[in-house]
């Protein structure tokens, strides 16, 4: 599973190499405070006796009009039930951070590469009111994926909405988007970009 994800996903990066090596733009060098962006995105996902939410502000930069790349900030709450045995759940709290990259193949469709370091709490409780158990640990992920926008121009100057479904293909076991088996859950993110120092050219 986590092969045909990553094939995927070098098949959509293919495509938009292919595209920006067509495209004829003229391009200034240095920083331009109007490629900013921010807004962010809602995570939630049942799949296997999992339950997730949470939230990813985000800051980034259009570096070119088929690819942005970013800042995010992470925090999720998550409750998996029969963990080791029916009826007992695990708790989780995150928080972290990481950075992302997305590829326009075309303007409403792209590719997703996001690096995270998240902090994680959890308590386990076990079934029949048993004595509760707590402990934190720490996990890098690596999500992949893809997803569809509304409202993007192709100059990447307007404000949009976006989907995505992404999934974790670093098989770290303390991966907060695991279920009890260790099977990567899909994470769908739904979220908005809004361009910054754009006057009247945003929305």
């Amino acid at each position: 599973m986590k092969k045909r994800y990553i094939l995927t996903l070098l098949c959509l990066l293919s495509a938009a190499s292919l595209i920006a090596q067509e495209e004829e733009e003229v391009k200034e060098k240095g920083f331009k405070k109007e490629n900013l962006f921010s807004g962010g995105s809602i995570s939630l996902s049942f799949f296997n006796n999992t339950f997730l939410v949470g939230a990813n502000p985000v800051l980034g930069y259009r570096i070119a009009n088929w690819i942005d790349a970013g800042l995010v900030v992470n925090y999720q709450y998550s409750s998996i039930r029969d963990y080791y045995q029916f009826d007992d759940r695990l708790r989780q709290t995150i928080y972290g951070g990481g950075a992302f990259t997305r590829l326009y193949p075309v303007h409403f469709l792209f590719a997703q590469a996001q690096f995270e370091h998240n902090f994680i709490t959890q308590k386990y409780l076990p079934p029949n009111n048993g004595t509760s158990a707590r402990a934190t640990t720490s996990a890098n992920s690596m999500l992949v994926g893809a997803g569809y926008t509304q409202g993007r121009d192709k100059y990447g100057n307007s404000g949009f909405f976006y989907l995505s479904v992404l999934w974790d293909v670093s098989g770290s076991s303390n991966s907060p988007y695991t279920d009890a088996y260790g099977r990567s859950v899909p994470i769908i993110r739904a979220g908005f970009n809004v361009p910054l120092f754009q006057g009247r050219r945003g929305y």
